[in-house]
């Protein structure tokens, strides 16, 4: 009866460290970084924002943060990799810095959405009115109501109207999803937004 109790202590005692490494490690793995480590507060203030536009027009709030929250689509734990803003439907959007179309897109959860490069900056305007089309010199984001083309490749000057505030992709009421990476690492806007501010005032 000893040996019994003892074997199932042991397996117990098992059981419980197998199952305290097995969340001390998936703890380690979502809270990697995931921001570039030289894409700190300072390297952000170090940088020239005097002519950076605000992203959207009509702006009211701002609805979810950068970082880790619980998903309002299916109440799971993720990763938000931009900030929305909210604003009425119809509002338009607005190039935060110069630079080239990437991309135009319609077919994820980012729903229509325009990405761009400028230099080292990577900037995505998800959930905009309107959709893609292809045509013999390129692909194309068409809103006719709002009169805007945005051609892949094309150059845009800062503040230059880019879309409207639609609700397309996954999303559950009208705003913008603005996300920023520098060199490849994701990056939390609204420390941008803070020195844009800051500088600009």
């Amino acid at each position: 009866m000893i040996d019994y109790l003892r074997v199932k202590f042991l397996r117990f005692f098992l059981l419980a460290i197998a199952t305290l490494l097995i969340c001390l490690g998936l703890a380690a793995f979502q809270q990697e970084p995931i921001e570039a480590s030289d894409t700190s507060e300072t390297t952000i203030a170090s940088t020239a924002w005097q002519y950076g536009s605000f992203p959207v027009e009509n702006f009211q709030s701002y609805t979810s943060p950068f970082g880790y929250r619980i998903s309002p689509i299916d109440g799971k734990r993720q990763f938000h990799n931009g900030l929305d803003m909210a604003a009425p439907l119809g509002s338009y959007v607005r190039n935060w810095w110069t630079g080239k179309v990437l991309e135009v897109s319609d077919g994820t959860a980012c729903g229509t959405s325009v990405k761009i490069q400028s230099g080292g900056w990577q900037h995505v305007y998800c959930h905009l009115d309107g959709h893609v089309e292809t045509a013999a010199n390129g692909r194309y984001l068409l809103d006719r109501s709002g009169g805007i083309q945005i051609w892949q490749g094309q150059e845009l000057p800062v503040g230059a109207r880019i879309g409207r505030v639609g609700m397309t992709g996954r999303t559950t009421g009208p705003h913008l999803h603005w996300t920023l990476r520098y060199n490849g690492s994701y990056v939390d806007p609204a420390l941008v937004l803070k020195e844009m501010f800051k500088q600009q005032a």
